[in-house]
């Protein structure tokens, strides 16, 4: 299978393919972060390129509550993915993992993120003992890294737009099993997002963490 530009347009063309020479430079996620930084703020400041129809919310999500997750490229070995998730005005994510390095940026309207500790070694299956570690308030051109100290998290769109993140992570994000959890009952559950666009490739199963 070849890689799925699902936006096939120059400006993504020349991001992924900078992006993937850095990758192919080294293993290291903080060193691959570092020398991607500066092509995601360009990415996250030009406002010509992502067109209107992912930047909509959807009816339909596995994150419920109209939050949708537009896949915009997938490398095809499950390596790296790129997409754009949208949260309606005054919705919050679920808390969430990610289970790979990442780039989150905002693109448009405004967000409060929680960046949640866990206190426990996830042996248990089901319980996790979470307490928020960090908050921040993201205006567009804003982004954060994603590793494994600081992998969970929640959004809430404080505008009264639409706000779009944009995701650049080391795995197929929609498609991959990871976590929700409820940090009010200490416990987690697995859960997949999917794409508001694409469905996962059923040739290739995506990883459950249970």
């Amino acid at each position: 299978m070849a890689d799925e530009y699902v936006l096939d347009v120059p400006e993504m063309r020349a991001f992924i393919g900078r992006v993937r020479e850095i990758q192919g430079r080294s293993d290291d996620p903080v060193e691959t972060i570092d020398a991607i930084r500066p092509l995601f703020a360009a990415l996250l400041a030009d406002h010509e390129w992502l067109p209107a129809r992912y930047r909509e919310p959807s009816p339909e999500s596995g994150m419920g509550a109209g939050i949708g997750t537009w896949l915009l490229y997938r490398e095809t070995e499950g390596d790296l993915a790129f997409s754009a998730l949208v949260v309606p005005p005054g919705v919050s994510t679920p808390v969430h993992d990610h289970l790979a390095w990442g780039l989150v940026g905002l693109y448009r309207g405004t967000q409060d993120e929680e960046v949640f500790a866990r206190h426990d070694d996830g042996s248990a299956d089901g319980r996790a003992d979470l307490t928020v570690a960090a908050r921040h308030a993201l205006r567009p051109g804003d982004f954060y890294e994603l590793l494994p100290e600081n992998d969970i998290h929640r959004v809430t769109t404080t505008s009264d737009v639409t706000s779009v993140s944009l995701h650049l992570l080391g795995n197929d994000n929609g498609c991959t099993w990871r976590h929700r959890y409820h940090p009010e009952e200490g416990r987690s559950e697995p859960f997949r997002s999917g794409y508001v666009n694409v469905p996962c490739r059923e040739d290739k199963p995506a990883h459950d963490p249970r």
